[in-house]
């Protein structure tokens, strides 16, 4: 059993702090601090600047301040007041007991948690081991299940440099590079025994043994485990298995599934974790119901097949990938690679290892497919929308022959996103005057949202134009920044002062760079697009963010072409493209724009999120009726949008070019007769009336839908407790040898 070496590691902290500013050491190394009231001046006023250097990183910023400027803040009686307050408030929050879970599934217990496995957790932009929507939706289903008090562990992989860094050269070309993350500076603590020591788990991957250590990652009264490979008695080879996410060929992919998959099941034993449930959020952990196999084997010393149900019992499994391409195969040499010295301690054969993950039985060349076995190994299954749920259950037809498409089990919990993160701080202050100051813990109620009505609009619309203004700020900050290192022209530079306008109704359009997300759709028409943007009276704007997979070269090309379009006088500083695409730009964005785009070809969004957040700050959707949107959008009975707009209606042709003809023209025709015209039909004070009315329904219609808290409080009824849960036959996969 291991040790509390968080503690340790707060401990070591506030030794070199002032007295009255040690419980900073505490919240330093719990991120219950990112979603809190004060989280914005709490460690940003030690030193603004430090503060932007070391990636908004708690714990950096406390060891680099000098002990002269920590006196200066000790004897501040504003800044210890608000320690003394949010510290009170932190005790309470992990002390509390009378938790929604406790009331509603008292079954749940520490004793035996949720594990929760997942390739990317997006926490905070300070842990860099995420890439975008899975992982930013790994992090909040973590922090609500902390505020609902669902006993709950995380299991990931702490990836040396992480996700690639972002930087366009001056042909607007994407540059991939990679930092190595400062783990001991971090507010992360590796694990180690009574003696000391850290703890290990041992895998063989590729024939060899590796050696994998885990460290911990607070997260409210939730604990992350993250396994890392880099130890200098590891192989070279081994050592860059947890290097970078999704980087690497599909042995790289393999190796670290194995290592998620198994080593997370291992990591679970030896920190003496009994889960109740394993959850598989993504194919990419489904070798764990494997190793839980093995364990029961090892245990009862029954055969696979009879404890088959025993597994799959204590499994279960979120897919988010709507298309087939998208889930992970590997070829049976390679699984043979892998698990050949496995499958026997499974008690199995070759062909009979190789059927659990095979859609088709029989064919030996047939790949192995994650989806299909976690499919096959676990006893619940959903998608992340309705729509997606429907997408699934069509897709997954293949492995349920004795059912008719509508009746395959997978259904679907929709996803949401952690309220307290992604709501800025002057809206959520708002919320505090006319909603309570309750508000974060009843975001599932309706008619809690309902009382938005009674903000006056004048005070809603000023505090959002704010929000647009440091937005704006911020992405003249950073794009002067980047033009400075790629050594821009001095006007070219100079111009990113005038570049935007808080007074402008503001797009932002922020996700992957892939061909389906259809990036550029909105330029597709160059001249009735510059007409839109440049228009003199009533003038749009719009900024993008996003990084392309570094092997997806018409990504690349679709950001290059919005650099152009940056670039065009013509447009008269409209376009911008914020770099380096993070947590902390998502926030900004989410919290600034007026209309938040959105137009993927239908059905490829399993569900999205990033438009779910704009909600809680006030901004409009912009989208296609796929995802979350489906089940967000409202409409009038004359048929047009209540609480934002939906692009192309039901218009669907598989005519990819005819498609995107429909949906750009859709675009263009919203912007130019229905959203733009609302935008600047405003009073003597500025403010459109009948903007902030579409800002409070969608408030109202969509913040107590999808955010997280209502997603767990899913997951619990639905899925994690087997006496509310429905249970499913198991798959067809058993191949007698």
């Amino acid at each position: 059993m291991a040790n509390s070496s968080a503690v340790t590691a707060a401990l070591r902290l506030s030794e070199k702090l002032p007295f009255p500013l040690k419980r900073l050491a505490d919240l330093a190394y719990n991120y219950w601090w990112s979603w809190s009231g004060d989280r914005i001046a709490l460690f940003q006023t030690i030193d603004p600047q430090e503060w932007e250097r070391c990636g908004h990183n708690p714990v950096a910023i406390l060891e680099s301040a000098s002990y002269e400027r920590l006196t200066q803040l000790a004897e501040d009686p504003f800044y210890l007041k608000q320690i003394s307050a949010l510290a009170k408030e932190f005790d309470q929050y992990l002390l509390q007991k009378d938790t929604w879970v406790s009331g509603v599934a008292p079954q749940l217990s520490k004793d035996n948690p949720i594990a929760y496995f997942c390739a990317e957790f997006g926490i905070h932009e300070s842990l860099p081991v995420y890439s975008g929507g899975l992982g930013i939706l790994a992090g909040d289903h973590l922090k609500s299940s902390s505020d609902l008090g669902v006993p709950m562990v995380g299991i990931g992989l702490l990836y040396r440099q992480g996700y690639f860094r972002q930087r366009l050269n001056r042909q607007g070309w994407q540059e991939d590079y990679y930092i190595d993350n400062p783990f001991q500076h971090m507010p992360i603590e590796l694990v180690k025994t009574q003696n000391g020591e850290p703890l290990i788990i041992h895998l063989d991957v590729r024939q060899r043994q590796v050696k994998v250590q885990i460290w911990q990652v607070q997260v409210g009264r939730v604990t992350l485990y993250l396994l890392d490979s880099d130890r200098e008695d590891n192989d070279p080879i081994d050592r860059w298995l947890t290097g970078h996410l999704y980087g690497g060929n599909l042995e790289t992919r393999i190796a670290q599934e194995v290592v998620l998959g198994i080593g997370g099941v291992r990591a679970l034993n030896a920190l003496g974790i009994q889960p109740s449930v394993y959850h598989l959020n993504e194919g990419h952990a489904a070798f764990c119901t494997l190793e839980v196999a093995r364990l029961e084997i090892e245990k009862t010393g029954k055969s696979f097949y009879d404890i088959e149900a025993t597994v799959r019992n204590r499994c279960v499994f979120t897919t988010h990938t709507p298309v087939p391409a998208g889930h992970d195969v590997f070829s049976p040499d390679l699984i043979d690679s892998y698990f050949a010295q496995y499958w026997p301690q499974l008690r199995l054969s070759r062909e009979q290892f190789l059927a659990l993950g095979a859609r088709r039985l029989g064919d030996p060349w047939e790949p192995f497919g994650m989806t299909v076995l976690a499919l096959r190994m676990t006893r619940a299954c959903n998608g992340v929308s309705e729509l997606h749920g429907q997408v699934s259950r069509k897709m997954w037809t293949v492995l349920y022959p004795q059912h008719s498409e509508d009746k395959v089990p997978i259904g679907y919990i929709t996803n949401g996103v952690h309220a307290p993160t992604w709501t800025a701080p002057l809206l959520g202050d708002l919320y505090n005057q006319y909603l309570g100051e309750d508000w974060k813990t009843r975001a599932m109620l309706p008619e809690m949202w309902a009382k938005v009505d009674d903000i006056p609009d004048e005070e809603l619309w000023w505090r959002h134009r704010v929000l647009k203004e440091r937005l704006i700020a911020y992405t003249r900050y950073k794009i002067r920044k980047a033009r400075e290192q790629r050594g821009e022209d001095y006007h070219f530079i100079q111009s990113t002062d005038t570049l935007l306008d808080p007074d402008v109704l503001t797009i932002g359009f922020a996700r992957r760079f892939s061909p389906y997300k259809r990036g550029d759709l909105i330029l597709r028409d160059a001249e009735r697009a510059k007409k839109i943007f440049s228009n003199a009276q009533h003038p749009v704007q719009i900024i993008f963010a996003g990084k392309a997979h570094p092997a997806d070269e018409e990504g690349k090309r679709i950001i290059q072409r919005l650099m152009e379009w940056c670039r065009n006088s013509g447009l008269n500083n409209r376009v911008a493209f914020i770099e380096d695409y993070d947590i902390y730009t998502g926030q900004k964005l989410v919290q600034g724009v007026d209309v938040w785009l959105n137009n993927p070809r239908r059905p490829l969004e399993a569900s999205g999120t990033s438009g779910q957040k704009v909600c809680f700050n006030g901004g409009l959707n912009l989208s296609v009726l796929d995802g979350w949107w489906c089940e967000g959008y409202k409409a009038g009975s004359d048929g047009k949008g209540l609480n934002g707009w939906a692009i192309g209606e039901d218009a669907h042709t598989s005519d990819q070019e005819l498609q995107d003809r429909i949906d750009s023209q859709s675009l263009y025709q919203l912007l130019e007769q229905e959203i733009v015209p609302l935008y600047y039909n405003q009073n003597a004070q500025g403010v459109s009336s009948g903007w902030v009315q579409m800002m409070k329904t969608s408030i109202k219609t969509n913040a107590p839908l999808f955010n997280t808290d209502r997603m767990i409080a899913d997951y619990v009824s639905q899925v994690y407790v087997p006496e509310i849960a429905k249970s499913v036959e198991p798959i067809l996969a058993k191949v007698l040898v």
